[in-house]
């Protein structure tokens, strides 16, 4: 069976964060939505489940983090181009997020740039040339 990832985030206003995840490119799967969740799929592997805060609660007995000010996490996607980075950090803007809240990464084998959602959730998006990191990770020495 094939692993799937459901990353769990608070939000402060269900519709507004579906909306936005949307604008992004994630799709919404109706079969695991009411009115206190929405599964946002980016791939057949890859769920965000966007929770309210009173939903939340019921998973766990610690504070939510207001991922304005703290981190909780960092999240990443990958993209199948630099292009593809550019496009989904362009909507993310549009969509009524924070584009490059973090600074772009550019290291030519690898390209990462950032957003943050409506709830201040940082997603990194990248792109890499496997074999071109085989080749520069090769050359850096060992480290002691």
């Amino acid at each position: 069976m094939t692993q799937l990832i459901f990353v769990n985030l608070p939000v402060s206003d269900l519709r507004r964060a579906t909306a936005f995840y949307e604008s992004v490119g994630a799709t919404k799967n109706e079969m695991f939505c009411d009115d206190t969740a929405s599964c946002m799929v980016f791939s057949d592997t890859i769920h965000a489940m966007l929770l309210t805060h009173d939903k939340f609660r019921q998973f766990t007995p610690k504070a939510i983090a207001d991922a304005r000010t703290s981190t909780e996490v960092l999240l990443c996607l990958s993209a199948d181009s630099r292009d593809a980075v550019d496009a989904m950090v362009g909507k993310a803007g549009a969509g009524g997020g924070k584009a490059d809240p973090t600074p772009r990464q550019d290291y030519g084998f690898m390209y990462g740039r950032s957003f943050e959602d409506p709830d201040g959730h940082i997603w990194e998006i990248m792109w890499m040339d496997m074999e071109a990191a085989k080749v520069a990770m090769a050359r850096e020495p060992a480290s002691a």
